[in-house]
């Protein structure tokens, strides 16, 4: 069987078990060889094992064409994906009570398996969330999510932005999200976006659910109060920021980092990446900490232009970065357009 990728693939292989003698061929390879077997009277194929072939290496990470995309349409001010991680050709121990296939015909049994997909890159970033907790075991969920989020890296081995294989061009945040999981730096982010319980709750308020679905998720027995729900699910205290806009817009969005640095009178610095026709400004510009542990707030405001400029795309991408010279604390901004963007008047 050979086996080719459409248009919605490209060029990316998966090395997936087949019950019969099988290769893949990208796009580009699928297209030439049916071509061959439509035009050709008599068509023959032969699989020959050469084995292994080192050829040019291409430039790593890169995100797989399967990958979950943004942006998040039930809470657009929440970006989606959160992050990216090993998740393609994954070579780990295999269950004997399963074929490689997993198809129940195939009576093969393998001690490793080679395997592609969420069910790979979730298992990475879990083993990353024990390691941190295991390494501050005082940290929540939320402050190790903001760790893995905020330090994760944006570009691949050869300097470029990490590359998509559905398109073949740069992902953006709505493929990549805060970039690639990088567990050393995590281990030392410098500030943390925190949340708890009541702050999940205000979100799930904000977004609209009515106490009886909210203690579906709490379970605990109690009523939630959404009386007091924030203005906007987007102030849910998350380490990154997305919002979805029109011709003549701005939003505020409200933010708390604990600094988690051995330094306790850090001093940190904002720098502020502009997505494509949004003014961005933060207030304070400097956190400056002076005792251990400490949370500081701020506010960061994305707003239209007085005179918008044309933006010829559906989303536009920028980044918030804290830095005190020793940690670069990185959030994503995400703006998404009405169709055609924004446009002078």
């Amino acid at each position: 069987m050979i086996l080719a990728n459409t248009e919605e693939s490209g060029e990316e292989l998966l090395a997936d078990s087949h019950l019969v003698p099988a290769t893949m061929v990208g796009q580009t390879y699928g297209e030439k060889i049916t071509h061959y077997v439509k035009t050709d009277p008599s068509p023959t194929a032969t699989i020959v094992f050469r084995g292994t072939v080192i050829g040019k290496t291409p430039s790593a990470p890169q995100i797989a064409a399967f990958s979950s995309r943004g942006p998040n349409y039930r809470a657009p001010e929440i970006l989606k994906p959160d992050v990216t991680a090993p998740g393609v050709n994954i070579l780990a121990a295999w269950t004997g009570e399963a074929s490689p296939t997993d198809i129940d015909i195939d009576p093969r049994r393998v001690e490793f398996n080679i395997i592609s997909g969420t069910s790979m890159s979730c298992p990475h970033v879990s083993g990353l969330a024990a390691l941190l907790r295991q390494a501050h075991p005082d940290w929540s969920p939320a402050a190790v999510k903001s760790a893995l989020m905020t330090t994760a890296y944006n570009e691949d081995n050869s300097g470029e932005i990490i590359k998509d294989l559905a398109t073949g061009a740069a992902s953006t945040p709505f493929v990549r999200g805060a970039g690639h999981v990088d567990p050393n730096r995590a281990l030392n982010p410098g500030l943390v976006y925190d949340a708890d319980t009541a702050d999940y709750i205000s979100f799930l308020c904000a977004l609209g659910y009515p106490p009886s679905l909210i203690a579906v998720f709490t379970r605990d027995g109690s009523v939630a109060d959404c009386s007091a729900k924030p203005a906007r699910s987007g102030d849910l205290n998350y380490p990154a920021f997305a919002t979805v806009f029109s011709y003549k817009d701005s939003v505020t969005y409200h933010r708390v980092v604990r600094n988690v640095g051995s330094n306790s009178s850090a001093v940190y610095e904002a720098k502020i990446e502009s997505p494509a026709g949004v003014d961005v400004s933060v207030t304070p510009s400097k956190l400056v900490f002076d005792e251990e542990h400490q949370s500081l707030a701020y506010e960061i405001t994305l707003a239209v232009p007085g005179n918008p400029v044309i933006v010829d795309a559906k989303y536009s991408f920028g980044s918030l970065t804290w830095s005190d010279g020793v940690h670069e604390v990185r959030s994503a901004i995400a703006v998404t357009w009405p169709s055609g963007g924004a446009s002078s008047m």
